[in-house]
């Protein structure tokens, strides 16, 4: 080998060195939790892509969880399994959960730490963005009574509200309301004085059949209140219930959509299969089951999706890339970040993405930076810089606060509008 050779391969050989040496200081598996100043990361050209053409008192992030371990005066509830070591997978979630939102501290803190970091993340945003914060109500039994022992966790509706209340400049709140509980729209009425923009189901963990014609009563409700269902389709991982996994088929929604409320499928219902109800014994997977329902023209201005949790490692490219592609549905999109989610490190994988051509190669160290101090700001500036053949989505589907402010709506030709907006 000639010197110049030599010379060649002693650099290539060190900068390969410098590469895994940087590589294996970054964290792959625990959030580290930094500040949520970005100092110069704030300059970075992938950052200011987030903001063009959008006003950041427009954006609403709409599928926010909050979380703890109910060591406050709040009433939350952690079911048995998260907290026994008996239970792997439940356990371990809670931890990384728990990781993923910074929660640090003795006990009787957690509660708190947990609404601290979030309103710290949500405020390192440029004033005027929001967050969605979502109750959970227990699973209920089939005679409506509510049943903590088979409850993954309980958010109370009164204490979203009263996190929202403390924190009006970057909170909003949704309440969680059982359709079987025989006080569900007393319920439902009293959430929406107090200022719920939405309600949030898991029909797995809660125990709830969106088909089933008790509903019919709920649905009524949230059709006069205006009020949109932020329901999840698909698979669901994050609480277990694999023998009600059948009642997160999009096509049960049906019902709802047709007493004319507002129902936005979470996520897309973008990882999953579920029984095709119109070809007994066939299944399909839950997005293409979506798909369908969005084809339907009568409900056009009723259903909508959440694009939380598409850009995670278990949804398959193909999903992201058909909903970049399908223009005619982006007014139609709302952007949500499925927090804490975006904390837990090894779940999206932007370099993953940029290999799979969704995602600018130079985007990523900056991306991934960003999400070492803000998982908020990094999930939504991810999804800005998304792009697959020249589409991108567009600023409508993050300028979501119109679609809960109560205005009146119309789609037309695929965009969403409301009074006084477009």
């Amino acid at each position: 080998m000639n010197r110049r050779r030599f010379l060649q391969a002693a650099a290539s050989l060190a900068a390969a060195a410098a590469a895994l040496e940087a590589r294996a200081r970054q964290p792959l598996l625990m959030n580290p939790c930094r500040a949520p100043a970005l100092g110069a990361l704030a300059e970075s050209p992938w950052l200011a892509r987030v903001w063009q053409g959008l006003d950041p008192a427009e954006v609403w992030d709409v599928h926010v969880h909050l979380a703890g371990i109910g060591d406050s005066d709040g009433g939350l509830h952690v079911g048995s399994r998260l907290l026994s070591p008996w239970h792997p997978i439940l356990y371990g979630q809670r931890l990384a959960y728990l990781n993923a939102g910074c929660v640090s501290g003795e006990p009787g803190t957690v509660d708190e730490n947990y609404v601290r970091r979030l309103a710290a993340l949500a405020r390192g945003l440029p004033a005027g963005v929001k967050a969605l914060l979502f109750a959970f109500d227990w699973y209920h039994d089939d005679d409506g009574r509510p049943a903590p022992e088979k409850s993954t966790f309980h958010v109370p509706d009164a204490y979203a509200a009263r996190v929202a209340e403390d924190h009006p400049d970057v909170f909003a709140w949704a309440a969680s309301i059982h359709p079987y509980a025989p006080d569900a729209v007393d319920r439902l009425e009293a959430a929406a004085a107090r200022g719920a923009k939405a309600v949030k189901w898991l029909p797995a963990a809660q125990n709830i059949d969106p088909a089933a014609r008790r509903c019919d009563a709920f649905f009524a409700a949230l059709a006069r209140l205006r009020l949109p269902l932020i329901t999840h389709c698909g698979a669901e991982k994050a609480a277990q219930s694999a023998s009600l996994e059948h009642f997160g088929n999009p096509l049960r929604l049906r019902r709802a959509l047709d007493a004319g409320a507002r129902v936005v499928v979470a996520h897309c219902a973008s990882a999953g299969r579920d029984e095709d109800l119109d070809q007994p014994g066939k299944r399909r997977t839950s997005f293409e089951l979506f798909t369908r329902l969005m084809e339907r023209p009568e409900w056009k201005g009723n259903l909508f999706g959440d694009i939380s949790a598409i850009v995670l490692r278990n949804r398959k490219p193909s999903v992201l890339r058909a909903l970049l592609e399908r223009e005619d549905w982006h007014g139609r999109l709302l952007n949500g970040s499925d927090y804490p989610l975006p904390g837990i490190l090894p779940l999206i994988s932007p370099a993953a993405l940029a290999r799979d051509g969704l995602l600018p190669k130079e985007a990523v160290a900056d991306l991934e930076k960003l999400r070492e101090h803000n998982p908020l700001y990094f999930d939504l500036a991810l999804k800005r810089n998304l792009s697959w053949r020249g589409k991108t989505f567009p600023a409508r589907v993050f300028a979501t606060r119109g679609f809960f402010e109560g205005k009146p709506y119309q789609i037309h030709d695929g965009a969403l509008k409301v009074e006084g907006k477009s």
